[in-house]
């Protein structure tokens, strides 16, 4: 059989930059699809390696917020902006300092002592800011996260860094609420996670449109939660639990 890979020139020449040969690859299926395997593994590892970014200096960073202010019509120097840069760049670091977090290592440190404890774990009504990744403004709301342990559980206070790591970076509400469960479930490995968030985009509510009032609601359910509808419907009923007086 001749084996074929159908790619771009920049697909090919990935390949040739991380040393294959054609032959290490199955068939493509007529370019569409690549089945599973070690060399295309590593291959993936080698393109993250590439498209790995190098940060520029704190200097850089305060120069361009100073770009920024000349470029919305105010003068970076006079008093009042004089120090702004700085602030917005010590802002962003606190913002944005998931960037610096594995996510998976915070769920490293886990207990087996739970007396056969089986049934969800929730952490219900959890703050949540995040950045939109489209227009770099607030998103702010509600994060639910829960699972069913199989043999082991982890702090509960893990979960909610869990969250924190993921929402400060740049972000789809979407693609956050994905990260969240499948880290849970990469990781711990429990019969099923949920995640649910609900947050209000001021990309939608300070510009644009200005639907003031519209949130945005997404959810993501692995293992029982999926396959068994009563479990997503207990989920869903012990989040809209009234709050204790």
């Amino acid at each position: 059989m001749k084996w074929c890979f159908s790619g771009s020139k920049k697909a090919r020449r990935n390949l040739l930059r991380a040393n294959f040969t054609f032959n290490q690859f199955l068939d493509l299926q007529f370019g569409k699809r690549l089945l599973a395997s070690r060399a295309f593994l590593i291959f993936k590892k080698s393109l993250k390696k590439m498209k790995k970014i190098s940060r520029p200096s704190l200097q850089e960073a305060e120069a361009a917020v100073k770009t920024l202010i000349a470029w919305i019509g105010d003068n970076p120097d006079r008093e009042g902006l004089v120090e702004t840069p700085k602030r917005v760049v010590n802002a962003y670091r606190e913002f944005f300092a998931g960037y610096d977090v594995d996510p998976e290592k915070i769920l490293g440190k886990t207990f087996e002592e739970v007396e056969g404890y089986d049934d969800i774990v929730l952490l219900r009504n959890m703050r949540m800011e995040s950045h939109c990744e489209h227009h770099m403004v607030p998103f702010v709301g509600k994060a639910h996260i829960a699972y069913i342990p199989d043999k082991k559980i982890v702090g509960i206070s893990k979960i909610a860094r869990l969250l924190d790591v993921y929402a400060k970076r740049l972000q789809t509400q979407e693609t956050m609420t994905a990260q969240i469960a499948e880290t849970i479930n990469k990781v711990l490995k429990p019969r099923g996670v949920a995640v649910l968030i609900d947050a209000k985009h001021q990309c939608m509510t300070t510009r644009g449109i200005h639907k003031i009032n519209t949130s945005t609601v997404t959810k993501r359910m692995i293992g029982l939660f999926k396959t068994d509808l009563q479990m997503e419907r207990k989920f869903l009923a012990m989040i809209s639990l009234q709050e204790p007086c």
